[in-house]
């Protein structure tokens, strides 16, 4: 089980680089026809102002299917909707695969249990784009 820091971020190793973890993972939502809305390149951003970070890249994906009835039961998870899995290269050059807990979501938002499944792809793809 991957460890959940104090934040409600679930935080997983990955064995691969910060671009073969995100080939992977897009390759994940494809063959899962999950909508890829955006991929923010936050190093690749910085580098173009003259500034420096490790690899960062935040990929932003759902399905309105799944996300739009937790947002009729909760609408505050618009907020962290559509979902979000960051991967990055630590101080340690470990690339992490970030994502929001599930039960962290739940809490803030008190989604009903029973719409929790709308979201609980996350911790799949996140574990085999890591893997």
């Amino acid at each position: 089980m991957a460890p959940m820091n104090t934040t409600g971020i679930v935080d997983i190793r990955s064995r691969h680089s910060v671009e073969e973890t995100v080939d992977r993972l897009k390759s994940l939502l494809a063959s899962k026809d999950v909508a890829l809305f955006a991929l923010v390149d936050h190093s690749g951003e910085a580098e173009r102002v003259g500034m420096k970070m490790p690899p960062t890249k935040l990929l932003i994906f759902g399905s309105p299917k799944a996300g739009t009835p937790v947002m009729l039961a909760a609408p505050t998870t618009a907020i962290d909707l559509p979902l979000k899995i960051l991967i990055r290269e630590n101080d340690d050059a470990e690339v992490l695969v970030s994502y929001n807990s599930l039960d962290y979501l739940e809490e803030r938002h008190a989604i009903p249990k029973e719409l929790m499944q709308n979201l609980a792809a996350i911790k799949l793809l996140a574990e085999k784009a890591a893997e």
